[in-house]
């Protein structure tokens, strides 16, 4: 999958960016490669980004590659997607989250809302259904998706593309939990 794209994933052992690169045809890389079509950071919650992956997110600025946050390792950990975003926000550039995490009753990440549509998808099922959100489910979200509509009208329509906009998206490898997202993102490289 995406063999003709040079993809490029970094990250800290914890947030297991080798099985990131796998699922999306990507190469781990120990040093910043510029000939790359797209950057992927993989980081964990609970272990947070060290300097090595915040020095390679900011020397591949110079080059306004396309760079995109994959938050890998939420279900059984006490940190959470928005922890991940508020640390990366401060470390690498400001993010933009299109997807927030919702959890099942025993706390299991399971499903996403978007924030364009305010759409779920349930990764519960296979395949992953997806519905329409509950009013109680849009007003937890409401400022969430301000945030981020003001952000894309802001940035443009290509913005991803062309190395300006940095989505954040999470990832459940177990049970595929935003692993469709980001194949659509990488599609529109």
């Amino acid at each position: 999958m995406n063999s003709h794209k040079r993809i490029h994933v970094y990250g800290p052992v914890s947030a297991r960016p080798q099985a990131i690169a796998n699922l999306f045809g990507a190469q781990l890389a120990a040093e910043i490669v510029a000939e790359s079509e797209l950057a992927i950071f993989a980081i964990n919650p609970a272990a947070g980004i060290d300097q090595q992956t915040i020095d390679q997110w900011q020397a591949l600025s110079d080059y306004q590659l396309p760079r995109l946050v994959v938050v890998n390792e939420l279900d059984g950990s006490d940190a959470d997607f928005e922890d991940a975003i508020m640390l990366a926000n401060r470390v690498f550039d400001q993010l933009v989250t299109p997807y927030l995490v919702l959890h099942s009753d025993t706390g299991s990440p399971i499903a996403l809302i978007s924030l364009s549509d305010l759409q779920i998808t349930d990764y519960s099922t296979n395949p992953p259904t997806i519905s329409a959100s509950e009013n109680e489910h849009q007003e937890l979200v409401a400022e969430f998706r301000e945030e981020y509509l003001e952000d894309l009208a802001a940035a443009g329509d290509f913005a991803f593309a062309a190395g300006l906009l940095f989505p954040a998206i999470p990832i459940v490898i177990s049970n595929g939990l935003g692993v469709d997202i980001v194949k659509s993102y990488i599609d529109q490289i």
